[in-house]
């Protein structure tokens, strides 16, 4: 329930209505029973309305009392019982029973001067119907799972970022592992890591034919050719 006191005149040109003293805004839901309080503007006998009106209608009369002890009238339509009017000298009350959203409008507490309604006290009344906390029930908790969504999908960013960084690396000090290697075969091509070289020697045997050649160049064939591999 919120209330609020508004303790300047307000002047109601449109609906020809004069207001001055208090100004409430009342919120209920469907099904609940609502008190609206006024209070007592009289120190003698007078004639004292609860007036409604509805997206600025005229107002209609609800109930009317002279005295506080004696019970409330009601006007036309409003003699269903859902209404109570009451005073305790000092404030008036109006019990609306089992609001729905038809409730929700102006309430004005005041009297009437040549048929015109001087309003003493003014509630605007505003009946929630239930559909309307299911909504936003379904809202925040929507909103939390979004939320929650939101938190797993960074984690999981994060997590793919972090492993894509780590394989970059590894490919990055393999890079320059094989770029070391070949930068020094290339410095020093003589080294035994580099050049690993081993010798070996090949003998090659002349067939036994008959060679009609001279002796100097028969001796030639048993020379030993060396071959180097790697």
């Amino acid at each position: 329930m919120r209330n609020f006191t508004i303790t300047t005149a307000l002047l109601l040109c449109s609906l020809s209505w004069i207001s001055a003293s208090e100004f409430f805004i009342v919120d209920v839901q469907t099904g609940e029973e609502v008190t609206l309080l006024c209070s007592n503007f009289s120190s003698s006998p007078t004639q004292i309305f609860w007036f409604r009106a509805v997206k600025r209608s005229e107002p209609h009369c609800i109930s009317f009392m002279f005295e506080p002890v004696k019970p409330a009238s009601f006007c036309e339509g409003f003699q269903n019982g859902k209404f109570e009017m009451s005073s305790n000298i000092s404030t008036i009350f109006l019990k609306i029973k089992q609001v729905n959203f038809t409730d929700s409008g102006l309430y004005f507490c005041g009297y009437q001067i040549s048929k015109r309604p001087i309003i003493v006290s003014a509630t605007y009344l505003e009946v929630q119907e239930e559909s309307d906390q299911e909504c936003d029930g379904t809202t925040k908790l929507m909103s939390l799972f979004l939320e929650g969504l939101t938190v797993v999908l960074v984690m999981v960013i994060i997590g793919l970022v972090v492993k894509i960084m780590k394989l970059l690396t590894v490919d990055s000090n393999s890079f320059v592992c094989f770029y070391h290697l070949a930068h020094v075969e290339e410095l020093n091509p003589e080294s035994p890591e580099c050049n690993d070289l081993n010798y070996a020697a090949v003998t090659f045997h002349p067939k036994n034919r008959r060679n009609h050649r001279p002796a100097s160049e028969r001796e030639d064939e048993g020379q030993v050719i060396y071959s180097a591999t790697r």
